[in-house]
């Protein structure tokens, strides 16, 4: 436990709480067949993007955002992955692809994460 600057204890830190939820979220992806190939990746520079999880499910390639709520205020968790977040996803995962002669299928899913519950939605969204 933390302490806050007031002295009074304090929850984990957002970091490790992101954390645990990309832990939980890998765990249930891998339970379900799928192979992790990169975590975090982040493109160079400034203003680019990152991929909680990057997974192979057979031939497809997976970028996969994982988020966490507590609660479902405002839409809950898989609705915080507007239009922007979904440019950044797709411009690191273009950025990815690089590294192949010939880029494999690809899909982008959402892992959500509230009130105990996991929720995976797959081709949550396109790169279009």
């Amino acid at each position: 436990m933390f302490r806050s600057a007031a002295g009074r204890a304090a929850g984990p830190t957002t970091k490790a709480a992101g954390d645990a939820a990309e832990d939980r979220a890998l765990a249930h992806l891998l339970e379900a067949g799928l192979r992790l190939v990169a975590r975090n990746y982040r493109t160079p520079g400034r203003g680019g993007g990152e991929i909680d999880l990057v997974m192979r499910d057979g031939a497809t390639l997976v970028f996969i955002e994982v988020r966490r709520r507590g609660r479902r205020d405002f839409g809950g968790a898989a609705a915080s992955v507007g239009a922007l977040k979904q440019r950044r996803i797709v411009f690191a995962a273009r950025h990815f692809l690089l590294r192949f002669a010939a880029p494999p299928p690809c899909r982008f899913d959402v892992v959500a994460l509230e009130e105990g519950r996991v929720q995976w939605l797959r081709a949550a969204f396109d790169a279009g």
